[in-house]
């Protein structure tokens, strides 16, 4: 990870500071900007692989920052703020969000996120087979299995094993979900989702991989990656 650049947005000095020792300490290059004009300029200027961003900027919402950077960049941008409203979170992975830690939060759960969040950005990213612990999904086969026994899910199952597989170790909200599962006009409803999770986790769970999937509540679903398991 030596090297790496972020940029750090977020109007209190003292959590800059805090983010910067930690960030710092783990081999990142560290650029602050108090507001959010600012914090947009210094990503284009920065190309940055990370941003963080919080919410409530002096001079704009968060949210708006972020609609703003997606119009131009992908960079993987992690929201941090002391919001814990579920439908603010559920705006800001829609609006382009990689991930969304609470304050207060343990700096080594956000430098998990950011790690994992940057493997989405690799070529490694776009490997046919993905491993979690004993779990291994084989997208050419369309496979799921733990070690050499195979997990018989039903082809719904899959697609929400594989939709989740694919942004493993970010949030994925359960609107995003319902649309990669069932399509943009589906009918299917939370309901549906949480009763195939719930047919999903016990069959996993069967076969030894439990807590794979974890519940965001209020938001949706996340897949740990190898370095949150």
């Amino acid at each position: 990870m030596s090297g790496q650049t972020i940029v750090l947005i977020d109007d209190e000095v003292a959590i800059r500071k805090l983010l910067r020792t930690a960030l710092e300490g783990a081999g990142y290059r560290v650029f602050e900007a108090e507001k959010g004009d600012d914090g947009l300029v210094c990503v284009a200027q920065r190309q940055p692989e990370v941003v963080i961003l919080d919410l409530g900027l002096p001079d704009m919402d968060g949210l708006e920052v972020l609609d703003r950077l997606r119009e131009w960049a992908d960079v993987p941008v992690i929201v941090v703020t002391v919001r814990d409203d579920p439908e603010e979170k559920v705006a800001a992975l829609d609006s382009g969000a990689d991930d969304f830690v609470t304050k207060p939060f343990h700096t080594g759960e956000l430098l998990a996120r950011i790690r994992s969040v940057c493997k989405r950005m690799r070529p490694s990213e776009q490997e046919s087979v993905v491993r979690i612990g004993p779990l291994q999904i084989d997208f050419l086969e369309r496979r799921v299995s733990a070690g050499s026994e195979a997990i018989d899910l039903t082809p719904t199952e899959y697609r929400i094993v594989q939709t989740l597989a694919r942004y493993r170790g970010r949030i994925v909200t359960k609107s995003v979900l319902l649309r990669q599962v069932w399509g943009a006009t589906t009918t299917s409803t939370d309901e549906h989702l949480r009763v195939h999770l719930a047919a999903i986790r016990k069959k996993l769970r069967a076969s030894g991989c439990d807590r794979v999937i974890r519940t965001e509540t209020g938001v949706g679903y996340r897949m740990a990656s190898d370095e949150q398991e």
